[in-house]
């Protein structure tokens, strides 16, 4: 959000929207699900932009030597709204995690 809030260029945000489309839920989403629906193995999605938050929660800069990693969660920032928005997004774009097989009585995790 910082990006499209201070960095990108209007022309930039024109072509994303004509990309992702215009989203109700803000452009958050909308870049969030184009990385969920995506052929990759793998989609992260920083909770910073899960949660839609500009630039005064960025993780980290780089090249810059102080500042960095002092991005915390707040306490309920993560409600079940959010939580039922992203288990959804899981499920129709088919990312949901396998289910681990329970551990026989002789078996343990190392």
């Amino acid at each position: 959000m910082g990006w499209w809030a201070s960095g990108a260029s209007e022309l930039e945000r024109r072509h994303a929207e004509a990309y992702l489309g215009r989203a109700e839920d803000g452009i958050h989403w909308s870049f969030i699900r184009a990385a969920q629906a995506s052929v990759a193995s793998l989609a992260v999605v920083p909770l910073q932009d899960v949660l839609g938050l500009g630039s005064e929660a960025r993780m980290n800069t780089p090249s810059l030597h102080g500042g960095n990693w002092k991005w915390r969660l707040q306490p309920g920032a993560l409600n079940p709204g959010v939580a039922e928005k992203l288990a959804h997004l899981a499920e129709v774009t088919d990312r949901l995690p396998e289910p681990i097989a329970a551990l026989g009585p002789d078996e343990f995790v190392a």
